[in-house]
């Protein structure tokens, strides 16, 4: 930022004294001119530059996909196949249940797959009526039905390729459906959900690129991608959910680090002033930077943006150009005068230190 340092404002204050006389009557004035410590103010021109519009969102990485995987009824567990932190791929067996029902299923699924074969080359002879044939027919295919359920309730599979991120019950437990056996989660991709505020609707697009930081790893910055923007807003409060993915090939995102989600949505050619010309207001929210114009101090409230470095970013209240002074404000009131050209001393003169706004 080009810093034009226009004057140091010195303020100089003369008291005149008078004193009385009244043993003689008369009015006697004795000016004494006093000289006081000078003190100053540093002032400056403000400028402007393209400053990028963004939001930081804080959310908790989630994996893309999670599964919760138990059998479909109570039974004993037999066998553990993985731990926890455990790489699985999709089909892969996780745990076997106690197998008496499947047996039993099994042996039936048999019996009526013969029967009905039987049955079936009867048919084809005109041995067996259509009655016949399709009755047995249907007790082999409900028979298979029910081995089929069975078999994927007594062997547990993962449906996803991820990490085992739960495991709740031990071999030789029974389950009682409480809780799932397992879980497990697609961890490439992860994905981070945010509630963004209304005034950023439209702004933010899907496939949008954004920073992300998790807290786990500092200042380290991850790119992710806007996935999914959803298409109706909370009446409650005001915001709308957007999805960010991040690919994370190399693992070392996990569901449940805490991230940091900065959007970048425009870029707006703003004021800026040093950080150290705000002023805030005790007891308020309100900031203020003082400027001066036409030879008066003037305490101009503003609508602060972003620090950017040692910088704010100005949304509204000052226009490039205007002085603002960025030493000395506690040396100054609103609406006092001073005589300040570029390159001189600028001084007051005390009937100008009152504040003109009380």
């Amino acid at each position: 930022m080009k810093n034009r340092i226009i004057s140091t404002v010195a303020i100089a204050a003369v008291c005149l004294a008078a004193a009385t006389s009244c043993n003689s009557g008369k009015k006697t004035d004795s000016a004494q001119g006093k000289e006081e410590k000078l003190t100053g103010v540093t002032i400056m021109a403000a400028t402007s530059k393209d400053v990028d519009q963004v939001e930081i969102f804080t959310g908790t990485v989630e994996g893309y996909n999670t599964n919760n995987i138990s059998p479909q009824s109570p039974g004993r567990i037999e066998r553990i196949f993985v731990e926890v932190g455990d790489h699985v791929g999709r089909g892969q067996r996780l745990a076997q249940m106690e197998a008496t029902n499947l047996t039993q299923a099994k042996l039936q699924m048999e019996n009526n797959r013969m029967e009905f074969e039987r049955t079936k080359q009867l048919y084809e002879i005109g041995g067996a009526s259509q009655s016949e044939y399709d009755s047995r027919k249907m007790a082999y295919e409900v028979s298979q039905a029910t081995y089929n359920n069975l078999s994927a309730n007594t062997y547990l599979i993962s449906p996803i390729s991820g990490v085992v991120t739960a495991r709740n019950y031990d071999a030789g437990d029974m389950y009682s459906g409480a809780m799932p056996l397992y879980t497990v989660q697609q961890i490439r991709p992860v994905k981070i959900k945010v509630n963004a505020p209304e005034s950023l609707y439209g702004k933010i697009k899907k496939g949008q690129t954004v920073q992300v930081r998790l807290d786990v790893y500092g200042d380290e910055v991850f790119e992710g991608k806007v996935h999914l923007v959803y298409p109706s807003l909370s009446a409650a409060s005001r915001t709308f959910p957007v999805e960010i993915t991040i690919a994370n090939g190399n693992e070392r995102v996990r569901p449940g680090m805490f991230a940091r989600v900065t959007f970048k949505y425009a870029v707006e050619h703003n004021v800026v002033v040093p950080d150290v010309a705000v002023v805030k207001q005790m007891g308020s929210g309100d900031h203020y930077v003082y400027t001066v114009v036409d030879g008066t101090v003037v305490f101009n409230k503003v609508k602060l943006g972003q620090l950017i470095g040692t910088e704010y970013e100005i949304k509204s209240g000052l226009n490039e150009g205007d002085m603002i002074i960025v030493e000395g404000q506690n040396r100054v009131v609103n609406g006092q005068k001073v005589n300040a050209k570029e390159g001189e001393p600028a001084s007051f003169t005390p009937d100008n230190l009152t504040d003109k706004t009380k």
